[in-house]
């Protein structure tokens, strides 16, 4: 029996070995950088947007919980978030990268309400369209400044 164990051990770990390397983990890519599982890191064509946009994005709702974020398709789902200040109220956000250019309109941010009402129940409400407004515009800057600090 602990022979059968054994030999099962060694497949499995071959098996890991072998996807590690089918999938490109810690290969070097011929332009520089080494491969992850999203692909090469820190570098423009590491996801199927716009790096910046979407380091940025990233950073700018890192306080928000993250339950999905698809670099190659542009999409990052947050999970509900609560401020300690104001527990009966909370928000999520999807933010939609849409190009591979540092522009204006290559960033759409979409930001649900809920409200707790008197029996517990957690209500959809009316989210101020200046919000979404302006997590773009701090996206948008902290692009431009992850942009800047590479070119210099």
């Amino acid at each position: 029996m602990r022979s059968g164990v054994r030999i099962a051990i060694s497949c499995l770990a071959v098996l890991a070995l072998v996807s590690c390397s089918a999938i490109g983990l810690g290969k070097k890519h011929p332009r520089g950088g080494k491969h992850g599982v999203f692909g090469k890191s820190r570098t423009a064509s590491s996801v199927g947007v716009n790096s910046f946009l979407w380091r940025a994005a990233l950073e700018t709702i890192e306080f928000m919980p993250l339950v999905s974020a698809d670099p190659y398709g542009g999409v990052i789902i947050t999970g509900w978030h609560s401020e300690e200040a104001s527990p009966n109220e909370r928000f999520k956000a999807t933010i939609y990268i849409l190009d591979t250019r540092l522009r204006a309109d290559a960033i759409k941010v979409s930001v649900f309400r809920q409200v707790l009402d008197k029996n517990g129940h957690w209500r959809d409400a009316d989210v101020d369209p200046d919000t979404e407004v302006q997590i773009e515009n701090a996206i948008l800057t902290r692009a431009r400044e992850l942009k800047v600090s590479t070119l210099g």
